[in-house]
Formats: structure tokens, sequence, C-alpha cells
């Protein structure tokens, strides 16, 4: 299996080289050369696996330079009942109507960047254990991928995490989940500004191939591929556990803000897996609702971009998008390029056309439907969701199909986001064990400028070539 550019880079590569890679050397996104495809045999004979030896499965697809036994032992290692609280790692949370969610955010930090993230954590120090190497991991967040990427690298052999945060702009137990992780090998740069500007400085600087190469930079971001395939396993999994037959099709609703969590969705829908529509939801933040449903795609600036109660997804330029983008394109690469080199772009009404063939629809959430959606969740099922994955099932109810399972992604735990949780019921959201008062621990974080040189001369400062 080989690997090409959203933007036309000539050289194919190969899994383990774009794995501490992150974008392509011409700022695009990789992709495999062809998705692989599932039929209704290897369906049936994957229904009846546990997580681990589906993502095996899975992952086998797509990664042929990792002996075999490797790639399971490493597999095996990240999906355990330990780790996840249970065996079957994402059970499905069934509520009412054919609706369920599915839950993704069992794992040490409480949110489903964890589902990739540990095993990013395992298969980064494999790599760079066979290879004799270090890298500089350069990340940005805006609440869940963080401590998703440091939880999985504390303690790593050979890897360092700068992690770009927007100042002020996560909540108080997504800071502290961070900042208190005292690991020498952490490091978590609080940006003035807002999420956007942290993944623009983590793009020019992946972008300076001069730089990264000397600074040896990788990314954990969901622009790294090997992050994405790693989420697709999860479709998977919900969708045998929401069908007794491969004849049976299931959608799936997806709070998203940069557009990687659906994509998996994508990528297995490609592959073959009976996905009738992927929801897309967002917030208040709704650049990609508009796209879906008009064409249009228009980032938005730092001014332009709301603070608001699902903070995780306050995004206005969603980086994973170009890989669906690519896609739709029918693989166009210098049609790609021309779009996402400008600042937004409105497809052609052909191209538009072709958007209903891949199952997209898309809805939105504002702060009073998620307080709305919460109350009815915890009223009618006895179940308390968090902000973003309220947005979710806001836009399931909407979109949802009598007849076809509905599930929706579950995105972290509502102890994330306890403002908002009283606001809507009354009540304080449990914490797991451990987990109390965890905003009153030593915190350990620096305040920088929206600038790309100055996260430069830190991570400098703080890396041994």
């Amino acid at each position: 299996m080989k690997y090409l550019s959203t933007r036309g880079d000539p050289t194919p590569r190969r899994f383990s080289e774009i794995l501490l890679e992150g974008l392509a050397p011409d700022g695009g996104l990789y992709l495999p050369q062809r998705y692989p495809q599932v039929d209704a045999a290897t369906l049936a004979k994957w229904r009846s696996l546990d997580y681990a030896e589906l993502a095996f499965e899975i992952l086998s697809l797509y990664i042929d330079d990792i002996p075999a036994e490797d790639l399971r032992a490493l597999v095996r290692r990240t999906y355990t009942a330990k780790v996840f609280g249970t065996q079957a790692i994402v059970p499905l949370k069934p509520l009412a109507d054919g609706i369920s969610l599915e839950a993704l955010s069992n794992g040490p930090t409480l949110a489903f960047k964890d589902m990739a993230m540990q095993l990013l954590g395992q298969l980064f120090e494999y790599e760079l254990g066979r290879r004799g190497q270090t890298l500089n991991i350069l990340g940005a967040t805006s609440g869940d991928t963080g401590s998703a990427a440091e939880y999985a690298m504390r303690g790593k052999k050979g890897v360092n995490v700068f992690m770009l945060s927007p100042h002020g702009r996560m909540s108080p137990f997504q800071q502290a989940q961070m900042f208190s992780l005292q690991d020498a090998n952490i490091h978590n740069l609080a940006v003035e500004g807002v999420f956007d500007d942290c993944q623009d400085i983590v793009k020019a600087v992946s972008n300076d191939l001069d730089f990264k190469r000397k600074y040896r930079i990788g990314t954990v971001n969901s622009i790294n591929w090997a992050r994405l395939l790693a989420q697709v396993v999860y479709y998977f999994a919900g969708y045998f556990q929401a069908t007794k037959t491969d004849a049976e099709k299931v959608s799936f609703c997806v709070p998203s803000g940069n557009f990687g969590n659906i994509c998996a969705g994508h990528v297995a829908r490609m592959m073959g897996l009976p996905i009738d529509q992927l929801v897309l939801a967002t917030n208040e933040n709704d650049v990609l609702d508009e796209f879906f449903k008009t064409g249009r795609y228009a980032p938005r600036g730092a001014a332009e971009t709301f603070e608001t109660s699902s903070p995780s997804m306050d995004i206005s330029k969603a980086s994973n998008f170009e890989r669906f983008v690519f896609d739709l394109l029918g693989r166009d690469a210098a049609r790609t390029r021309e779009l996402f080199t400008a600042n937004g772009f409105e497809l052609s009404p052909a191209e538009r056309a072709r958007i209903a063939s891949f199952g997209f629809v898309s809805g939105r959430s504002t702060h009073a439907d998620r307080l709305w959606t919460i109350k009815r969740c915890w009223e009618a099922h006895g179940v308390l969701i968090d902000t973003h994955t309220a947005d979710g099932l806001k836009v399931a109810l909407e979109q949802h199909q009598p007849g076809t399972p509905m599930l929706v992604l579950e995105t972290a735990l509502p102890a994330k986001f306890a403002e908002t949780i009283r606001e809507a019921v009354g009540i304080e959201p449990p914490r797991p064990a451990g987990l109390e008062n965890i905003e009153a621990l030593p915190k350990r974080f620096e305040v920088m400028p929206a600038d790309t040189a100055a996260v430069k001369q830190f991570i400098v400062r703080h890396v041994e070539l």
C-alpha cells in the first residue's frame, strides 16, 4: 500500500514514512492510493471479532511495512478493558426509536481522541525504536486532542510533545488535564488566539521543510493519516453491534469541528461498510454545515469564530476537509490544490451535485439546543451527555430516517463540561475516580502570542539535536 498527497506530490510513500511526517512536502494530506474494498464475506467474518482483532484486520489492509505479529501486538496492547473500561471498547447505549450512542469516551482522558491516540503512541514508540530516532510532536488542540496526545505520549522513549491550545478558551477541566502534567517531555503552549491560529502555526511549521527535518517535527492532529485510520475501526465496530446481518444499513451522526472524526466514516463507507448517511453536526461555528447545504466553503477569521459551550468544535478551518474534497473531485490533485490554496471556495454546480453520492447531510446546533437536548436525554433516558454529543443528538433527531439505525458518536464525558451540565439539568456530572480535584493541581504551561517564529524559538530551546 502506497500513499499520495491530495495536492499531487509525485512521490508515493509507505505507511511508516508518513506515520512520522504529518503533512506532505507540498502541503497536502496523505491518503492511500486506493481504498481496500471489503465484501460481504469479509464483513461476515469480521462480525464475530473482538475490537482489537477487528482493528488488526482493518489496519493490516493499510499497513504492510510493519510485520503482522508486531502490529497485532501493538493493537492488543492498545485496546484493552483496562484502558477503555469495557471489553466491548465502544459499547452502544440505546436511547429510543432506533437511535443509540456509541460510547467512545471511556479512555484515560474521557474523550474519543483516546481511541486513536493510544494506538498512535504505541506506533510512534515502535517505529522510532526501529529507526533509532527521536521525534518532536507539534500539535494543536481545541480541547481534547491535546490531553489525549499527552497522555498517550508521556514517558514514551524518543518523543517530545509541544501542544498549542487557545489561551482561556477550553473548559477548566480540559485545561487542567493538560496543564497539570509535569512530565519533562510534555510542553503546553497557550496561544493568545483561537484554535485556528494554533492550527495555522502547526501547518506553517510543517511547511518549513528545512526546520521540520532539522528538528524532526511530526504531528498528532488528525492531519496524521495513522490517527484517522485508527478511527475507521469504530465505525465497523458500531455497525456490527447495531445490525444482525450484513444486508442492513446504518447511519452515523458525528459532532464535527476539524472533520477528522467524520472523515474516518467517509473512509469506512468508501471501503464498503453499509453506511446510509453520514450526518455532520456543527455548533454555532457552522462553516461545514454551510458547505454541505450550499457548496460554499468560507473559513472565518478569529474574530468571527464564536466561543461556545461545545468548545472542541470552535473551529472555522477544518484541516481534514481537504481529504474528502479530494475524493469528491475524483482525486483531481490540481483542482484540490487550487481550492485549498485560496481563502475559501465555491464548488461548481457539477461538483456540488456529487456530494449526495457520498451520503453526507448536515445540521447545526446552538447553546439553547444543547441545553434542551442534554435535559431531554437525561429526563427521558437517564443518560447524561456532554455538550458536543448533544449537538450530535440534536441533529440526529432531525435527520433520522425510520427503519435505519442511527448511531450518534459520543465525543466526551459530561464531566469535562460541568458548567453547562449544571445549567441544563441542575446536577454536577460524575467524575471518574482520581479526577475529583484535577483543577486544583499545579499547572505547567507557557502563554505566547499567535506567532510561528515564537513557537519555533520555543522548540529550538527545548530540543537537543
